[in-house]
């Protein structure tokens, strides 16, 4: 299996990637621990070819999960995993998700990758996690409907998950897709 785990900033990616690595006993690849240096210089960003090159050996097995947004890194991953768990909550609970977070991680100075902390005065750049799922909480909802109906991505088990409560579910449908015969393409579950 190779899983990937997209959703807007806040959405829950890294912790159901986890939980569905801890499942399966796969590879768990958080492209945040790749993407993210020091100072919050973004690799993706100032050297895009070094981004990619890291991700694929990452990926390069036949069992991970993969959780993350990266456009330059989508293709890639998209066309080599067989299934896709899209975190697509309400505008609310992500905001409500991602504040949380971001206040948690500032209040309690949890280091992050490559001994990033979350800073206050960051929290109204366009960049930082919250402005941003505001931001692009819609724009990407509709280009994930675009994305997955495209022909090269139909060979995805796709498990669009509208509540929080529906991620408690994902395990058991991957489970069941998993050992049928023949898998089931581009199947948007629960709805």
């Amino acid at each position: 299996m190779r899983i990937v785990v997209v959703g807007t900033p806040g959405s829950g990616k890294t912790t159901i990637a986890a939980k569905i690595a801890a499942a399966f006993n796969l590879a768990n690849v958080e492209l945040d621990a790749i993407c993210w240096g020091p100072q919050w210089q973004a690799l993706s960003s100032i050297n895009p070819d070094e981004f990619v090159r890291r991700v694929a050996a990452a990926i390069s097995g036949d069992e991970w999960v993969v959780d993350g947004n990266y456009g330059v890194i989508r293709d890639m991953a998209w066309r080599r995993a067989t299934h896709l768990v899209w975190l697509d909550y309400e505008r609310p609970i992500i905001m409500y998700r991602v504040i949380k977070r971001s206040f948690d991680r500032a209040f309690t100075g949890t280091v992050l990758w490559a001994g990033n902390t979350e800073n206050w005065r960051n929290w109204f750049r366009p960049s930082h996690p919250i402005p941003w799922a505001w931001t692009t909480w819609r724009q990407r909802r509709a280009e994930y409907e675009e994305l997955i109906s495209r022909p090269e991505y139909q060979h995805l088990y796709v498990l669009r998950l509208r509540r929080p409560k529906d991620a408690s579910t994902v395990i058991e449908q991957i489970k069941t897709n998993a050992g049928s015969a023949a898998a089931p393409v581009n199947r948007y579950s629960p709805s």
